[in-house]
């Protein structure tokens, strides 16, 4: 009991024969009858819900500079096409500029899509500085973290349970959800999309936004980047 605490301990999350096997690597010299007929008195048989504390994260403040790729953001939405089939929605936020990059829908987006749909952006948009994100499973998964590590991109994680600190993209979330996923009926992720694509276009070029002056977003940043270029020929 005592070596099987131990390790359970240690392994909350391995089974049984994991737990065996390791008990004979130790050289603990029992059989697995043995062993289990302990591991079933011990309740080890029954299901268990173990949580793993996150990280404790440098608070970031929400100071981004305004021009376009100083930090980029990401979030997770779900919905319900009409016959009741979840999807899910991968929004993608530049937030110097306030423009969408871009919305990914699909029924399951890994970690792996994530950083595809990343270096897709980066062919077109160029490479940002930093990334915030949220501590949902995909931004905390290793392919995700060594991206940004091989591309030289900031990482950065808000604190667990302060949404505030993801502003940017949550009120750009709630304008989608209300513009978008609550004023139409989906009977296919194609007509999801395709509405989607277009109201991309239309909240960056066409939607006045009132923290940018009210201007849309797209003619914000090409006010900035005119702006940026005119003093660059003025040094020199």
């Amino acid at each position: 009991m005592d070596a099987l605490n131990e390790l359970v301990e240690k392994y909350p999350r391995w089974g049984f024969w994991k737990l065996y096997d390791r008990l004979r690597l130790l050289g603990h010299p029992w059989n697995h009858k043995r062993v289990y007929r302990v591991y079933k008195a011990m309740n080890l048989n029954l299901p268990r819900r173990t949580k793993r504390r996150l990280p404790q994260r440098v608070q970031q403040p929400m100071v981004v500079e305004a021009r376009a790729n100083a930090e980029w953001s990401l979030d997770f939405m779900s919905d319900t096409l009409y016959h009741g089939r979840r999807f899910r929605t991968l929004n993608i936020l530049d937030e110097g500029v306030r423009e969408a990059l871009d919305i990914v829908i699909d029924t399951s987006i890994p970690g792996g899509r994530v950083v595809r749909t990343l270096d897709r952006l980066i062919e077109w948009r160029g490479k940002p500085d930093a990334i915030r994100v949220d501590n949902g499973p995909e931004y905390i998964s290793q392919v995700f973290a060594d991206w940004c590590q091989d591309n030289g991109v900031t990482l950065n994680y808000i604190q667990p349970g302060k949404p505030n600190q993801n502003a940017y993209i949550e009120r750009f979330n709630r304008t989608y959800r209300h513009e978008v996923l609550n004023a139409y009926v989906f009977e296919s992720l194609h007509q999801v999309r395709e509405i989607t694509r277009a109201w991309i276009t239309e909240y960056n070029e066409e939607r006045p936004h009132d923290s940018l002056g009210k201007i849309p977003p797209a003619m914000f940043r090409r006010q900035v980047e005119s702006a940026r270029n005119s003093t660059s020929e003025l040094c020199h």
